[in-house]
């Protein structure tokens, strides 16, 4: 399978998702034995929030990150744009 070569931008935006996504899953993790730490749980929030303002410039300018949870375009996008697994 040959991948796509994408603009320098749909990377940096891209790792940029990934870094935050990153400390997302490590606090869900550390919430799941400490579900009393307000702090984690605000920094949690603060991530979340975070992710979804990257996603978005990304999604509309490269689609979908995911197949579920994401806004797609008119005709269905998801079989168009390249996956993330795919550059």
């Amino acid at each position: 399978m040959s991948h796509k070569q994408m603009p320098e931008e749909y990377y940096r935006m891209l790792e940029e998702i990934q870094e935050v996504d990153f400390v997302i899953v490590e606090l869900n993790h550390y919430l799941n034995t400490h579900p009393q730490d307000l702090e984690a749980l605000k920094q949690y929030n603060s991530y979340v929030k975070k992710s979804k303002q990257l996603r978005q410039p990304f999604e509309e300018k490269f689609g979908p990150l995911v197949q579920f949870n994401s806004y797609s375009t008119y005709p269905w996008a998801w079989k168009d744009a390249p996956w993330p697994w795919q550059v």
